[in-house]
């Protein structure tokens, strides 16, 4: 992710079926849906110093495997360290999602029985996971005066203007649209 700041507000934007961004109108590129999968870990036992770096481990070689491998349908991520570690992430799809997890070849799978086989009902450190499917009419972003983050960073990053100056403005835009007479 780079740093570079964008002064002024800007939103997320995703196409609707018709290839117009919902929040613009405009052809901003080919994303129609985005996966968002938010993971972590929670130290439960912090003096069990070796159980967490087991499973602290097991993470960074998973995304710079990612990273490598666009093919396997990340698009972007953001983490946040501490006693609960969390990794935000965006995906092509859930299908893409569940092909990495269950890949033997990717560096999931391994470490995910190991913690199961090992670790699962200790208590020492917990693991978690949430998945959601992103759509348009489904969300309202907006950043201020911040590099390209969350959805944006992963969808389209488009200035606020007309139309979108408002949480309000910006879902009802991505609101699909009736087909009632």
């Amino acid at each position: 992710m780079s740093s570079t700041v964008f002064p002024g507000r800007y939103t997320a934007a995703l196409k609707d079926p018709a290839g117009q961004s919902v929040q613009t109108g405009r052809d901003v590129g080919s994303r129609d849906e985005v996966t968002v999968f938010l993971i972590g870990m929670r130290a439960n036992r912090w003096w069990k110093l070796g159980r967490i770096a087991q499973v602290t481990s097991a993470m960074p070689k998973m995304l710079a495997h990612l990273a490598r491998t666009p093919e396997a349908g990340m698009l972007g991520f953001h983490t946040w360290f501490g006693r609960t570690t969390i990794i935000l992430s965006y995906w092509e799809s859930p299908e893409h999602l569940n092909r990495f997890a269950a890949d033997r070849e990717a560096p999931h799978l391994e470490p995910w029985r190991r913690f199961m086989k090992e670790l699962a009902g200790s208590g020492d450190v917990g693991v978690w996971h949430e998945t959601y499917r992103v759509r348009p009419g489904d969300f309202e972003t907006v950043y201020s005066d911040m590099p390209r983050f969350g959805l944006a960073a992963a969808a389209q990053h488009v200035p606020v203007g007309r139309g979108t100056g408002t949480a309000r403005e910006r879902i009802q835009r991505g609101a699909p649209r009736s087909t009632a007479p």
